[in-house]
């Protein structure tokens, strides 16, 4: 499994934002990703996404690296950001346009 981990930090390390999710960006393949998807191509953020449903080694290895269940995860500058909810409520209040603006990441202004 330590194989995974160094997969999984390799990732987080080498890109900015990264989207753990089930499905891909196009195709999301449940609705909890398919709503964290539509906040970032709303903010305008480039991401990296990770399909989880392609690998059951990352689908495991995600949740044991994050220690965090449930998945889709958010990753900024390689930090944990969280889960649909987190990140959800993070963007009604302003605060994940904030915190990505904070990193260095531009974000599009809101319409």
């Amino acid at each position: 499994m330590s194989g995974i981990h160094e997969f999984i930090g390799n990732e987080i390390k080498t890109n900015d934002v990264v989207l753990f999710m089930k499905g891909t960006p196009q195709f999301p393949q449940c609705g909890f990703s398919g709503q964290v998807v539509q906040i970032l191509d709303y903010i305008g953020v480039d991401y990296k996404s990770v399909n989880v449903l392609a690998d059951s080694e990352i689908r495991q290895g995600i949740k044991e690296y994050s220690n965090w269940p449930t998945i889709p995860q958010l990753y900024i500058k390689g930090e944990f950001v969280g889960g649909c909810d987190i990140v959800r409520e993070m963007f009604q209040a302003g605060e994940l346009q904030q915190h990505l603006q904070e990193n260095g990441i531009t974000v599009r202004g809101a319409a």
